[in-house]
């Protein structure tokens, strides 16, 4: 009797100490986006003077900038629109629409394989929050230009546009590309090609421990795969930690927008790859195999949003514990910046191109997009 008692004791005392630690996450997380307002308006104000121009990272000393057709140039307005459901602030859905009508000349662009992240993060969260027709038309005109880039033979999207001394290699398709997925779903229509994309990619991009290969070449004659390789990795073989933020990321979204259960196999087996595989504060370094370590905060953010949404697809604790201990990280001061430092990004500690020396301990607007999208998918919990 008095063995159960004390179990039971226990087993309560332990559920009173989770939901105490989960209520002050949730209170840091609510913090963080208050400070967040401040840095993105006030990173807003600075831009709006400057043309054509997206913020993107921030050097040390100045604020580093993007044009339209750079790939991250939707970060920045979609952060705005995320924080503009949390707060209803009107000030900061005037920012955004101004930052996201910028990008209107993307939807006729079919020079790249990324208008799912320059045209859907911040046209869909704006339609979604506004209704407004013409951000919807926007997107499907985009999605027309997207479809351009498949090739039925290779039975994927071609990701960047390569001219090699040996064209069997032109065709290449980087792990990335499954998350630009997620904008032809939404429009419909387009099933065949983000299912075979999807599975192609399953089958030759992944490893046997489901780690995932940066960029698979083509021969986009007759489909076969020529060679498997690293870009922005440590090497070939090695784990690049945002590629597999990524490819969690991606199959995770395509279950939720297909319902496939073969999507959502894989997301958990990616899942199970990377949990033991991380350090303490459960922040990525910069290639999980490197022998320089960096911590890339952006990697860790696309992980904890893929987390918390896998959560709620399997209700699997473990996912959900680990991306508090990212959250809790990046809400802290090793992680989160201080409003009127960092050039008003969020995050600092982010890599976006170690092998070729470019953003290197850098704050990075995609890693605060998806720091906030992460912390509202757990506060909606």
């Amino acid at each position: 009797m008095k063995k159960t008692l004390l179990v039971a004791l226990l087993a309560i005392t332990t559920l009173l100490c989770g939901c105490s630690e989960r209520q002050q996450l949730k209170s840091s997380l609510r913090k963080a986006l208050t400070v967040a307002v401040a840095h993105e308006k006030a990173q807003a104000e600075y831009m709006l003077p400057i043309e054509g121009k997206i913020p993107k990272s921030y050097n040390g000393k100045e604020v580093v900038t993007a044009t339209p057709r750079d790939w991250t140039s939707g970060f920045f307005p979609a952060t705005m629109w995320l924080l503009y459901e949390h707060t209803g602030d009107e000030q900061l859905k005037e920012y955004a629409d101004i930052f996201t009508r910028h990008l209107e000349e993307l939807k006729d662009y079919t020079g790249t394989h990324d208008l799912g992240f320059m045209v859907f993060c911040p046209y869909g969260n704006a339609y979604r929050l506004t209704g407004d027709e013409y951000y919807k038309a926007v997107i499907e005109q985009a999605s027309k230009s997207l479809i351009t880039r498949f090739n039925p033979t290779v039975g994927c999207i071609r990701s960047w546009n390569t001219k090699h001394k040996t064209p069997e290699l032109d065709f290449m398709v980087i792990i990335d590309n499954m998350m630009n997925l997620e904008m032809l779903e939404w429009v419909g229509g387009y099933d065949e090609i983000t299912r075979s994309h999807a599975y192609t990619t399953i089958k030759n991009h992944f490893r046997d421990d489901y780690s995932t290969y940066h960029v698979v070449a083509y021969n986009e004659q007759t489909g076969e795969v020529v060679e498997k390789r690293t870009a922005q990795g440590f090497s070939n073989d090695s784990a690049w930690a945002r590629g597999q933020a990524w490819g969690l990321y991606g199959y995770t979204m395509m279950y939720r927008m297909t319902g496939e259960k073969r999507y959502l196999e894989q997301a958990v087996k990616i899942a199970d790859y990377l949990i033991p595989r991380l350090p303490e504060d459960a922040i990525p370094n910069w290639d999980y195999d490197a022998e320089k370590q960096f911590k890339d905060s952006s990697a860790g953010s696309i992980m904890a949003s893929a987390l918390i949404e896998l959560y709620g697809h399997t209700q699997n604790a473990e996912y959900l514990a680990v991306a508090e201990r990212q959250l809790r990280s990046l809400s802290s001061e090793a992680y989160f910046a201080k409003v009127g430092e960092n050039g008003n990004f969020l995050l600092v500690h982010g890599v976006g191109h170690l092998p070729g020396r470019s953003e290197v301990d850098v704050p990075l607007s995609y890693g605060d997009y998806y720091f906030i999208e992460a912390a509202m998918r757990y506060l909606a919990l």
